[in-house]
């Protein structure tokens, strides 16, 4: 596939282990496939892991991180590329627009603000790049059901829930990436 994907996903060490067999698995994946791995530059938690295994099976990994957290214990110093930014808005920049297309792992506040927010992006049609919620263990579940909420109230519309794509395979998800035809949508802003 040789594609470019951003990994959002967790720096909590905390976590269920079996999100870190998530986490190998799509790292696995990745360097499998010949993908360059770009994500926040972190050593622990979905990202360390995810990182490290792609550089196990001799992957590529490009690290955007910002410069206050650019510190020994929290960057993964093994990056084939590490770019160091002012701050997170130039961050998410940056991965947006070096990105073929976009996974999210499970994950906190900042995963779920970087999520919702390449989400809106499409939405508002400034890119039309696949984006893909890996739902390890039922983790996004409860989103899910939001999303469904937005549209059931009328918030957003139907069209929506061709923004992104749900699953709990890494396989499919790669799937997905690897076969995605941009959707034309009609109307701009799909509310």
């Amino acid at each position: 596939m040789g594609k470019v994907i951003c990994v959002y996903s967790s720096s909590s060490d905390s976590i269920d282990r079996a999100y870190f067999d998530c986490a190998k698995m799509l790292g696995y994946a990745l360097a499998k496939r010949g993908c360059t791995m770009i994500f926040g530059g972190g050593m622990t938690g979905l990202m360390g892991e995810c990182a490290r295994t792609v550089h196990q099976y001799n992957g590529k990994v490009v690290g955007i991180i910002p410069k206050s957290l650019n510190v020994t214990g929290i960057v993964y110093e093994k990056c084939d590329e590490l770019i160091v930014t002012q701050g997170m808005r130039e961050r998410k920049g940056l991965m947006d627009e070096k990105s073929d297309a976009f996974i999210a792992l499970p994950g906190g506040f900042g995963t779920l603000e970087e999520i919702l927010e390449i989400i809106t992006l499409k939405q508002l049609q400034y890119h039309n790049k696949p984006i893909v919620i890996l739902n390890a263990c039922g983790f996004y579940d409860n989103l899910k059901s939001q999303f469904q909420t937005i549209i059931d109230r009328k918030f957003a519309k139907e069209e929506c829930n061709d923004l992104f794509y749900v699953t709990d395979s890494v396989d499919d998800a790669l799937e997905y990436i690897a076969n995605y035809v941009p959707h034309v949508f009609g109307c701009r802003w799909l509310t």
